[in-house]
């Protein structure tokens, strides 16, 4: 399936996920296709590893839940933040490292406090390696955390790889 982008989300300094320069992180780039997905590119590396060659679980629900709870931006002409309730995640194949990802996930109810979204991981042949839903509660940043945009540098981060179209 081909996925038209119409838009980029925002990056962070040192958020694990998205944080582009946390030495650790995932280093992952977000983008809104047409139907309002978000579909998330990240590379993982041997520092995300569980069993040799392979990535972390914990890791793969980390990416999920991200991916699931920024869905929530694309209908939404202010920034409206999740708070994870619930991540119910089910594994089905081995994510190998050193490889491109793909991340999508989707809105699959919005209520007034609450909304609620499914996601994948896309293997390089397009099978899905993991499958997640997840419940969120919709809060203000200014009750989640303490948050100066200058200084943890949250903005959209352009690039020449930047996708028109992303094919899973």
């Amino acid at each position: 399936m081909i996925h038209k982008i119409i838009d980029k989300q925002k990056n962070s300094k040192l958020c694990f996920v998205c944080g582009l320069k946390n030495p650790f992180g995932l280093k992952a780039s977000f983008y809104v296709s047409e139907s309002k997905e978000l579909i998330a590119i990240f590379k993982p590396t041997e520092i995300h590893q569980s069993y040799p060659g392979r990535l972390h679980g914990g890791i793969a629900s980390a990416i999920l839940d991200e991916t699931i709870g920024r869905a929530i931006l694309n209908h939404y002409d202010k920034e409206v933040w999740g708070v994870t309730i619930e991540l119910n995640v089910k594994f089905k194949k081995p994510i190998p490292l050193n490889e491109d990802l793909k991340v999508v996930g989707r809105i699959t109810k919005n209520e007034n406090r609450i909304f609620e979204g499914t996601g994948e991981i896309y293997l390089l042949n397009g099978e899905i390696a993991v499958e997640a839903h997840g419940k969120y509660l919709k809060v203000p940043l200014e009750r989640i955390t303490d948050f100066d945009i200058e200084e943890n540098e949250w903005r959209v981060v352009k690039s020449e790889n930047d996708p028109e179209i992303i094919e899973l």
